[in-house]
C-alpha cells in the first residue's frame, strides 16, 4: 500500500478531478490545512494499491504532547479486503518513526468493523467521549512503546 499526501498537486490528477468524491474528499482535506498545506507527515492521504485508489487515511490533527489521532476510510466496493486495517498500520508507523507516544482514533459505539481493526492493531478501548458532529463514540487508545 502507498499512501499519497492529500495535496493541491494530488488534487489536480485527472483521477481525482474527474471524480466528484474523490475531488471533493481533496478539497474537504486541504480545506483543513493551514494556507492549503499539510505539516508533513501529519496529512490526510489517498491509500493507493495495485494502481487504485482504495481508502483515505489522516492524522486529525498534529501531535499535541506526543498524542495524535488517527482516522481512515475505505472507499465502497473494497471493504473487507484488509484495507482500512493497511491504512492504520501504515498512519501507526509512520507515528513510530517521529516519536508519538499516544495514538488515538474514535469509532461509534458499537461492535463494528472499526472497533475489530482497533483491537487487532492493540488499541485499548478507553471510554466514550462526546464528538460535537457524531454524538457519544467509543475513543480507543495505542501506546507506543
Amino acid at each position: 500500500m502507498k499512501l499519497i499526501p492529500i495535496t493541491a498537486e494530488v488534487a489536480s490528477r485527472p483521477e481525482v478531478k474527474d471524480s466528484d468524491f474523490l475531488s471533493g474528499l481533496c478539497i474537504a482535506t486541504l480545506s483543513l490545512y493551514p494556507e492549503g498545506i499539510p505539516e508533513m507527515p501529519w496529512a490526510g492521504y489517498l491509500a493507493e494499491e495495485n494502481g487504485m485508489l482504495v481508502g483515505t487515511c489522516a492524522f486529525k490533527t498534529p501531535p499535541v504532547s506526543g498524542r495524535v489521532e488517527i482516522a481512515y476510510f475505505t472507499f465502497p466496493g473494497f471493504e473487507g479486503r484488509g484495507v482500512a486495517t493497511r491504512m492504520a498500520r501504515n498512519l501507526i508507523a509512520l507515528t513510530e518513526q517521529h516519536g508519538v507516544t499516544q495514538v488515538k482514533a474514535q469509532t461509534l459505539p458499537e461492535t463494528n468493523a472499526s472497533a475489530w481493526i482497533l483491537k487487532k492493531l492493540g488499541f485499548k478501548r478507553i471510554g466514550t467521549v462526546h464528538h460535537p458532529e457524531d454524538g457519544d463514540v467509543w475513543e480507543w487508545q495505542l501506546d507506543n512503546s
